[in-house]
């Protein structure tokens, strides 16, 4: 069956292709997938599908029900693009100034369309239903919620998800249970001091020289304070302080990103944050607040989801092609998802045949992925479903 399946998606490779190209064309940001969602509406009303738009933004919900009764699993894939200005120098790349999809969210919506259209002429085989989530506004860390909220989620048994590597040759899948990707947070921190000549740092309260050693500080709260296994993270992203270079600033404004592989340890990031920062600028005569926002629960697969991917992934490209990747500190809204019901993420290469290592990343302005892996993710998607909603017992009951 798999091989069947294998070939069926290949014979939709040129069209997908198509399709994927002109999505990139004309990126949309988060809450803006307006162009995007339309086009994804038009295709699932083709196939005949039960199609909703603007649930929880511009995200579109579809359902194929199989000729069969039965339990209804999800499929998610997001659409939204990035703030990035491309550089690919392809004749394909984005029209819209500043705006990329350097995440290959592009990608991950074609592969769901193409596993529509592979279910859509299999749905005789289905004892059950497949709901297509096309979500907007992952970037931002938000459309999942959304959608979720809007009853996305309602009478769904297991949830599945993917995500294009650049890193992993295209042609490989990498499928791991438990921990995937880490949780993701939010730091925001103000210092405060005393502002006045840059001439005459005596008369100030200087906030700079405190937010440095706070920056330095805080790498202690993962080297020192945290097991090296928990897989912490923390960033400071942006600083924004004064207005000329012999002015020392009243405050300084700081953001960050803190990330976990561990859920018990992330439990313990506010206070010691909070603590350190504190700490520093009262020693540097400031005073420093914090605001800590936690924003997505790492991505944990469950055991038999993981196990079923695994054993798609093998039937479609043999196990050799299989990887068990190590656990990433990206972090991705799918983990919302799963707070409804159990389900698996995996990750599907998109990188050269030789040294992927060192292909451009995800986020990237030359962020380049191979095409080819459109028509296997598909497959993959469309086994899960023809795998777990069989009739033959072996599926979901």
């Amino acid at each position: 069956m798999m091989n069947e399946l294998r070939e069926q998606a290949q014979q939709l490779e040129e069209s997908l292709i198509a399709l994927r190209r002109e999505l990139h064309r004309f990126p949309e940001l988060s809450f803006q997938e307006f162009r995007t969602a339309s086009r994804v509406t038009e295709e699932l009303q083709k196939l005949g599908l039960e199609v909703q738009s603007g649930i929880g933004g511009h995200g579109v919900v579809a359902e194929l029900r199989g000729r069969y009764p039965g339990p209804a699993i999800a499929f998610r894939a997001d659409m939204d693009a990035l703030p990035i200005t491309e550089e690919t120098g392809l004749d394909y790349a984005s029209e819209r100034a500043g705006v990329m999809h350097a995440c290959g969210h592009d990608i991950h919506t074609t592969v769901l369309l193409g596993a529509a259209m592979l279910l859509a002429k299999r749905r005789e085989e289905l004892h059950g239903t497949v709901r297509f989530l096309f979500q907007s506004a992952e970037e931002i860390l938000a459309g999942a919620k959304a959608m979720i909220q809007e009853g996305a989620m309602e009478g769904i048994a297991e949830v599945y998800g993917v995500h294009n590597l650049p890193s992993l040759p295209a042609g490989k899948i990498g499928v791991k249970p438990g921990v995937v990707m880490g949780s993701i947070d939010r730091i925001e921190i103000r210092v405060e001091g005393r502002g006045g000549h840059g001439g005459y740092p005596e008369a100030c309260i200087d906030p700079i020289v405190a937010a440095s050693a706070v920056i330095m500080g805080l790498q202690s709260a993962i080297s020192r304070e945290i097991p090296p296994t928990t897989g912490a993270v923390v960033t400071i992203g942006t600083i924004q302080a004064g207005t000329a270079n012999n002015i020392i600033p009243d405050f300084v404004e700081m953001t960050g990103t803190v990330r976990h592989l561990d859920a018990e340890w992330r439990k313990t990031m506010p206070e010691r944050i909070t603590r350190i920062v504190g700490d520093i600028c009262r020693a540097y005569r400031c005073e420093g607040t914090v605001t800590y926002i936690e924003q997505v629960a790492p991505v944990i697969n469950d055991e038999s989801c993981a196990e079923y991917l695994a054993e798609v992934a093998d039937s479609l490209v043999g196990r050799h092609n299989r990887t068990l990747p190590l656990p990433m500190t990206y972090g991705e809204d799918f983990a919302e998802f799963l707070a409804f019901a159990k389900g698996g993420f995996y990750w599907l290469g998109s990188g050269p045949q030789e040294q992927a290592e060192l292909a451009p990343g995800l986020h990237s302005p030359r962020f380049n992925p191979d095409e080819s892996c459109i028509t296997l993710g598909a497959a993959m998607f469309a086994g899960i479903a023809l795998k777990r909603l069989a009739g033959d017992g072996s599926g979901l009951r």
